[in-house]
């Protein structure tokens, strides 16, 4: 694995700046990962721009797709992030914005599938838009995942290298109260407060956690009134929902759903609902035993395992059936922060077992996945 290369491609993705809200930012982030993919693979990548939206695609070889690497190129660095964090080596870290989360991720996955005899069967998707929560890449990844034999994940690693091998699922509400104005001082009782609505809703969707299943449901972002001598006539939260189970998120979503008024004339309404499904530790269990098997091959330290709240593209994977992976990126830290890094040491190292990885899931299909049959389209 040469290291010196794939830290000048590093260096040139990250010295693009990419926030995922300015669509002609991620667009020129698109052709230099372009770029670098097709020096390394030898085959252009299809560009799909989905609402404005650069996503990419490579479908390699003129087999069936069976293995999916999946990650993206938009970052939540604002331009100019170059100025304050400009891209560095030194000690063996590597910084600069967006370097851990995920560029380094994606660089790695193109030196490791150019590194294979064969790539034959491999689709790599780059999507452009996964800090928004994937809106408009959501349905191309659950289709280029859809019956394929394993979906792995280039988001960077947990604390000290752990693949992360459960996400929790996430759903969003949206609480609306409406009540109805009155004057605060010479006739507050003529008006439905929605500030006293807003607070017994509160409290009931807050006691639909549940510690022992790794259910959250945080109530958020709130504000009802207008002025300090008005009875408020509307008001509205956010909350916030993780869980480790589809039935957890399930039973949310029905009780959200059912919340009713509590105060006579008061009105609730709900909008939003679930956002990403879990990926189960059932999902990924057969591939993280296959890297740990692979890493004693090549020598290496197996790498633990973490169960996370965040969400990735890997829910959408593992919600369509497919078994998923995750965290097979760079080892590092500081995501979203100052403090973003990765340690360089690592990088040979987690390139090699990915390329591992693919090469073993080619040769020998996980058991119980189907091996989708030719179409007669040609891949690239």
């Amino acid at each position: 694995m040469d290291l010196t290369l794939l830290l000048a491609d590093l260096r040139e993705l990250v010295e693009c700046e990419s926030p995922s809200s300015d669509h002609a930012a991620v667009a020129r982030s698109a052709e230099v990962v372009a770029r670098i993919g097709a020096a390394r693979l030898g085959a252009e990548p299809e560009r799909i721009v989905l609402d404005g939206v650069t996503h990419l695609r490579w479908r390699l070889g003129h087999g069936p797709a069976r293995v999916l690497v999946l990650g993206h190129h938009d970052t939540v660095w604002p331009l100019g992030s170059l100025e304050t964090h400009p891209f560095s080596v030194d000690g063996g870290v590597l910084r600069g914005p967006g370097c851990f989360d995920m560029k380094a991720g994606l660089v790695m996955a193109f030196h490791a599938i150019a590194s294979l005899e064969s790539a034959d069967g491999v689709t790599i998707l780059v999507t452009g838009d996964e800090e928004l929560g994937s809106p408009t890449s959501r349905g191309l990844i659950e289709d280029e995942a859809r019956g394929l034999e394993a979906a792995l994940v280039l988001e960077a690693s947990a604390g000290g290298g752990l693949l992360k091998t459960e996400r929790k699922g996430v759903s969003l509400y949206d609480v609306r109260l409406v009540g109805r104005a009155a004057h605060a001082g010479l006739d507050p009782e003529l008006g439905v407060n929605a500030t006293v609505e807003l607070a017994h809703q509160v409290l009931d969707v807050a006691a639909l956690g549940r510690h022992d299943l790794g259910t959250t449901v945080t109530p958020t972002a709130s504000g009802t009134g207008t002025t300090t001598n008005t009875v408020p006539a509307s008001g509205s939260f956010a909350v916030d929902v993780r869980v480790r189970s589809i039935a957890e998120q399930d039973r949310v979503d029905a009780a959200m759903r059912s919340l009713r008024p509590v105060l006579p004339g008061a009105e609730v309404e709900i909008h939003g609902g679930p956002n990403r499904p879990p990926l189960e530790a059932a999902a990924s269990a057969a591939l993280y035993e296959r890297v740990g098997r692979l890493a004693v091959r090549l020598g290496q330290e197996v790498p633990g395992s973490a169960a996370v709240g965040g969400a990735s593209d890997g829910n959408f994977t593992a919600g369509v059936g497919t078994p998923t992976l995750d965290g097979l990126g760079a080892v590092g830290g500081g995501a979203h922060a100052a403090t973003e890094h990765v340690l360089v040491e690592e990088l040979p190292g987690r390139t090699l077992l990915l390329a591992a990885l693919v090469a073993d899931l080619l040769a020998d299909p996980l058991p119980g996945t189907n091996t989708p049959q030719p179409t007669g389209a040609h891949r690239p």
